[in-house]
């Protein structure tokens, strides 16, 4: 692309001129790249029948096809056309790995965000000289406060769990496992 700054005298004596440099496009960008000198040779011809510089037998002719090759050629080349104007379809598709990926990174990224929020609300709070928020204590189906386990349960559990795969080899699938002081 070059500039172009000459400007015609009439213009300048009416003020219509302007003093922005116009862009001049020269010639056209053709993406050939890859494509075969047959190929490149046919798209020409299509278009200027397309155009109406030839007629479809002289085109055919060029080429050396009989006319009804010719005009499965120029069928395949506006195929062609009409597909490369629609919108790609891959943009907008994503395989379900991709959407799975994509939601731990935004979940992992909102994780981070809470923490900062909670670690600034923390700060602001000492900053005014507030006392801590104070947690809510879980409780049951009943509204009673739960019990956190005793630490000798917890060991009973273990044990017991030790006896029961050692007679039998492996643990059971259904058996959770056991949280030293859970919450």
């Amino acid at each position: 692309m070059t500039t172009n700054t000459s400007t015609s005298a009439s213009r300048l004596a009416n003020g219509s001129a302007s003093t922005v440099p116009r862009k001049v496009h020269r010639g056209m960008a053709v993406h050939a790249e890859g494509t075969s000198v047959p190929a490149r040779r046919s798209a020409a011809s299509v278009l200027e029948v397309l155009a109406g510089l030839r007629t479809p037998a002289q085109a055919a002719r060029e080429l050396s096809l009989s006319l009804p090759s010719y005009y499965k050629l120029e069928s395949r080349a506006l195929g062609g056309l009409v597909q490369g104007c629609d919108k790609p379809l891959w943009v907008r598709r994503s395989s379900a790995d991709q959407q799975l990926a994509r939601l731990q990174k935004q979940c992992r990224r909102l994780e981070q965000d809470l923490h900062r929020y909670q670690a600034l609300a923390r700060v602001a709070r000492k900053a005014a000289g507030l006392s801590p928020a104070e947690r809510p204590e879980k409780r049951d189906a009943r509204g009673r406060r739960q019990r956190r386990p005793s630490v000798r349960a917890v060991k009973a559990v273990r044990a017991l769990r030790r006896v029961a795969v050692d007679e039998s080899g492996a643990a059971s699938a259904s058996d959770p496992p056991v949280q030293e002081g859970g919450s």
